[in-house]
């Protein structure tokens, strides 16, 4: 697995996630159980990792949906 994005905000975590469901690219959303350790403040920021083989094809999709500044 490969680490796409890195990001404390949620909603871009949501988003990204349903964009990568709905183009069949298996990913796994890391350190999302973290948010008990800094108390649900959202310090501790979430990684989207997908897997290697769809790594390219996973960037471009969000270069198209105009997220490529949040690329890792």
């Amino acid at each position: 697995m490969e680490e796409l994005l890195r990001s404390n905000d949620a909603v871009l975590i949501s988003f990204v996630e349903v964009l990568l469901k709905e183009a069949g690219i298996g990913h796994f959303i890391a350190d999302s159980h973290m948010s008990i350790l800094d108390g649900s403040i959202g310090v501790l920021p979430r990684r989207i990792m997908v897997d290697s083989d769809r790594a390219e094809e996973a960037k471009a999709l969000l270069v198209e949906a105009d997220l490529a500044h949040e690329l890792r």
